[in-house]
């Protein structure tokens, strides 16, 4: 890659930010030891991360509300590849949760070889190019995004953290791992929390109860999350991350793409997704039309 970003480094074939990640971290991440009994909320960034991290946070400990009161988010389900990781990874209790936004081929060579299972959270790539451009007017340690329509191009052409969302979406929709992992949608979770908790806690055998769902959903409500400094990212200085610009959880909703895009952006941008996608054996669980 040419011309990079200050904030980046050419990592694991994308970009990554100086902020969470080096060399040394990704080198840690490689030879990190997945157990079979780990749980991974694989994404791409912008895609409801940090609402599927809370939820697991809760449906793996049960519906006990410790957690989510007591641990900061990136802590209580960190990143692979993160410098964090290496510094928390003995604090984990099993079963652990953890996040990435690495492909599918970059994962550890002990992810591939264990049981350990996934869910993939996948949404509509206009709305998360929408949220996208937001969290880079608010995070300063990103470049300014300019205008929406030269963020369109930036994001079409993968020069935004973790690279093309066409790339990301292949590599895991393409992964064999059978019933190690689970697609889920951002607008499965909008439309009927329940259920999609129902189904995780399925996924994960957790033999949840109907009662402890129900909690779970309304403690993972949109509102409640926001509020929550442990889950809102608000904790994070001003230096980094400048609230006042646009929250990090901005709306919760679907569809806002539709107040951003016009006429020609959207042709462009639907133009590129379906070429990309061209010939692939999975369909979009959304119109792109």
């Amino acid at each position: 890659m040419t011309d990079l970003p200050e904030w980046s480094l050419p990592l694991c074939g994308c970009l990554l930010t100086t902020m969470d990640f080096d060399t040394e971290s990704i080198e840690y991440a490689k030879q990190f030891p997945v157990e079979d009994t780990d749980v991974f909320v694989a994404t791409f960034p912008k895609s409801g991360t940090t609402w599927m991290q809370h939820i697991l946070s809760l449906v793996l400990n049960g519906g006990d509300l410790t957690p989510i009161n007591t641990i900061p988010n990136w802590d209580r389900v960190p990143w692979m590849g993160s410098k964090r990781l290496a510094e928390i990874a003995d604090q984990l209790k099993s079963p652990r949760a953890l996040a990435t936004h690495l492909l599918f081929a970059k994962m550890p060579p002990s992810f591939h070889t264990s049981k350990a299972k996934v869910i993939y959270v996948m949404r509509n790539p206009k709305d998360i190019l929408v949220s996208s451009y937001y969290f880079h007017q608010m995070a300063t340690f990103l470049d300014d995004p300019g205008t929406f329509d030269e963020f369109i191009d930036k994001f079409l052409e993968g020069r935004v953290l973790f690279g093309k969302w066409t790339d990301h979406v292949k590599s895991w929709r393409r992964a064999k791992l059978g019933d190690r992992i689970m697609f889920i949608t951002y607008e499965d979770m909008v439309q009927d929390l329940p259920a999609s908790i129902r189904r995780i806690s399925d996924f994960l055998c957790c033999n949840l109860s109907e009662e402890v769902i129900q909690n779970i959903a309304k403690c993972c409500s949109f509102k409640k999350m926001k509020t929550n400094p442990l889950s809102n990212f608000s904790l994070v200085s001003k230096e980094y991350m400048n609230n006042d610009k646009s929250p990090f959880l901005r709306k919760g909703t679907t569809g806002d793409w539709k107040n951003h895009f016009d006429s020609q952006q959207l042709t462009r941008f639907e133009s590129v997704i379906h070429k990309e996608l061209e010939g692939e054996d999975f369909s979009l669980p959304w119109s792109l039309e």
